[in-house]
């Protein structure tokens, strides 16, 4: 069954593995989860476990959700995610979730939203190749063809100048490195996507190898 938490990126450090190796890993704190409810077959269609991480500001709020958050008698949360194919036995409306749901080597699937680079070319955005500077060219930088001459348009699809990052991206089977329950913090190996101080989300790798 998926096992799942939410957390905040806050940067990265590295540490070295029992046998020397230096082990680049990204730190996430994850302040205590609470549940804030389950969604069943019989009265929402579907299974989940909505949980929510971070207090809302009491300005931003509005009645609908401090509604929901009294039933499980907490704080409105600035975020709020459903974790699918959990066990729905093992958790109440009002638990708290801590790093400790995870253990040293589980494999996990981080989902954040990626940094944005703003307004960018074909180069940047797509890795395409540029084009000669000498000899009189006049492609540089430019996107190059839009497409064969039959179809007189351009097709769906074409890689363009245009908005970069500010995705949701999710990065698959990375690793636990440690886990420090007293601080609220998860080390995992490598990088997960977001700026620093970004929320993510933690789930069990849907293709756990």
């Amino acid at each position: 069954m998926t096992k799942g938490i939410l957390g905040r990126k806050i940067g990265m450090t590295q540490l070295f593995s029992e046998e020397g190796e230096l082990v680049p890993v990204t730190v996430v704190q994850a302040e205590p989860n609470v549940v804030l409810q389950k969604k069943t077959m019989e009265n929402d269609g579907y299974e989940a476990l909505q949980i929510g991480f971070a207090d809302e500001k009491e300005s931003r709020t509005n009645k609908a959700e401090k509604g929901h958050a009294e039933k499980a008698n907490t704080a409105p949360k600035r975020y709020v995610r459903e974790i699918r194919n959990a066990n729905l036995d093992e958790y109440e409306v009002g638990q708290e979730l801590g790093v400790d749901v995870f253990q040293e080597g589980d494999k996990i699937d981080v989902t954040g939203t990626s940094k944005g680079k703003g307004f960018q070319g074909a180069i940047k955005r797509h890795g395409q190749q540029r084009g000669p500077t000498t000899h009189g060219s006049h492609f540089h930088r430019a996107p190059g063809a839009m497409g064969v001459i039959d179809p007189m348009r351009v097709f769906k699809g074409k890689k363009l100048p245009g908005q970069m990052g500010g995705k949701q991206i999710t990065i698959q089977n990375l690793e636990v490195v440690k886990v420090d329950a007293e601080r609220n913090l998860l080390l995992i190996k490598g990088n997960v996507p977001g700026a620093k101080k970004s929320y993510v989300k933690i789930e069990s790798a849907l293709k756990d190898n």
